[in-house]
C-alpha cells in the first residue's frame, strides 16, 4: 500500500497545499518518512489525514467557479467504528460547501471496505447541496454493494459509466463533464 500515491498529474492545475481556501493549505509532505498507516500497512506520505485512522484522502482538484471538487480516497471507510463520514463532513465537506462547492466526485478505487452505521451525515450532506450532487467513481463492486445495502446510494450516485470511468486520461474539467453528463441522463 505504501507505493500507491495519490494521483499527481493534475498538480499543474491544482495543489490543495497551495490553495488558501483548502483545509490542507500549507501542508508539508515528506517523500521519505512514512507517517500514516491503515492498520499495519504504511501508506504513501502524500495522502492527507482528516481525522480517521483507516481512511485517507487527497483533494485532487477544486473549481470554485463551477462549484466542483474531485477527491481520491485510500483505506477502509468505517462509519460503524470510526464514524468516518462525520469526520469527513466536519473536517472537509462543510468547509467546501461554505466555499460554494456543491458537486463532489469521490474516487474510490483504493477503498478496500466500507462499514456502515446510519445515513444521517450522508442525508445532511446531500440536503445541503440544493442543485448539486455526489458521485462515486470506480468504487469496487463489494464496496458499492455495502453502500447500497445501507441505502447510502440514495445520496451518492454509483453505477453505469461511473464504475468504469478512465479518469486518469482526462483533465479535471473532462472528468466533471463526463460525470455531470451521466447524472443528467439519469434525471431525464
Amino acid at each position: 500500500m505504501h507505493e500507491i500515491e495519490p494521483y499527481y498529474r493534475w498538480r499543474d492545475d491544482y495543489v490543495a497545499a497551495e490553495d488558501e481556501q483548502s483545509p490542507f493549505y500549507s501542508t508539508e509532505y515528506s517523500e521519505f518518512e512514512f507517517d500514516k498507516q491503515v492498520y499495519n500497512y504504511l501508506i504513501h506520505p502524500q495522502w492527507d489525514s482528516f481525522g480517521s485512522n483507516t481512511l485517507y484522502l487527497k483533494v485532487l482538484f477544486v473549481d470554485y467557479e463551477r462549484g466542483y471538487s474531485i477527491i481520491e480516497f485510500i483505506g477502509e471507510w468505517n462509519d460503524a467504528i470510526n464514524n468516518d463520514i462525520m469526520m469527513l463532513k466536519c473536517e472537509l465537506i462543510d468547509l467546501m460547501v461554505d466555499q460554494g462547492i456543491d458537486k463532489f466526485i469521490l474516487i474510490g478505487e483504493n477503498i478496500l471496505n466500507f462499514h456502515a452505521s446510519d445515513d444521517c451525515y450522508y442525508e445532511e450532506w446531500f440536503s445541503e447541496l440544493e442543485d448539486g450532487w455526489i458521485a462515486g467513481i470506480n468504487f469496487r463492486e463489494h464496496v458499492i454493494n455495502e453502500f447500497k445495502h445501507s441505502n447510502i446510494d440514495y445520496y451518492i450516485n454509483f453505477g453505469g459509466e461511473l464504475d468504469e470511468l478512465n479518469w486518469r486520461t482526462l483533465k479535471p474539467i473532462q472528468v466533471f463533464k463526463r460525470v455531470e453528463e451521466q447524472l443528467m441522463r439519469r434525471l431525464n
